[in-house]
């Protein structure tokens, strides 16, 4: 049967029929985490996050406190920056950044010989080092990142790491779980730009509303 909702009553419905099918599952997950998972599988219809989704202990207290705080936000894809809520960040003074179609990051990596991905985390790890880092599509931006982690160049307040596909793909992840940083990671092949966007959202609203 079709349900006549108002506008505003429709997502808080959608998150109360994901609260009924997560069932027991929901009180294994810590409170400050369940909206983090809710969003996730809103923005997919995909339950399998909740076996795949891991989040470190410090990762939401994390993520917030640097939102709080008017962090940049780095993303791989204009799609993930589009889908963050512009009017959180606004209340919250908080910057989206993508230099994947910057010319001058388009121009070095044709003359190195690399992906966009791989110079815009360079630069950004350069310019925003303690940023957080919303990894959607491109899992060289992640292995990219991954290495700078390990050589000391940036710290995330948060690395989220989601990239969807098939190469590369669950071997960036893993290489993001073991980190010591805060951290956010879709084991497995899925993810994508709509999920990333939804976790900095899901941190950001949890401050915002």
């Amino acid at each position: 049967m079709i349900q006549f909702l108002p506008p505003d009553a429709i997502e808080r419905r959608s998150f109360e029929i994901i609260l009924e099918e997560m069932g027991d599952r929901a009180k294994l997950i810590p409170a400050d985490q369940l909206s983090l998972f809710q969003r996730v599988i809103h923005t997919s219809a995909d339950f399998d996050y909740l076996d795949n989704l891991f989040v470190s202990p410090d990762a939401v207290s994390s993520g917030r406190r640097a939102l709080s705080n008017g962090a940049t936000v780095v993303t791989d894809t204009n799609m993930a920056k589009s889908g963050i809520s512009s009017h959180a960040m606004n209340l919250l003074g908080c910057k989206v950044v993508c230099r994947m179609a910057d010319p001058d990051v388009a121009r070095e990596a044709k003359e190195r010989g690399v992906t966009r991905a791989v110079v815009s985390m360079e630069r950004a790890a350069r310019e925003t080092p303690e940023a957080i880092f919303a990894i959607g599509n491109a899992p060289t931006a992640l292995v990219e990142l991954c290495r700078l982690v390990q050589a000391g160049q940036v710290r995330p307040a948060l690395l989220i790491g989601v990239p969807v596909g098939f190469v590369n793909v669950v071997e960036s992840k893993e290489m993001a779980k073991a980190l010591d940083v805060p951290r956010i990671i879709a084991m497995g092949r899925k993810g994508g730009s709509n999920v990333a966007a939804a976790i900095v959202n899901a941190l950001a609203y949890g401050l915002t509303r």
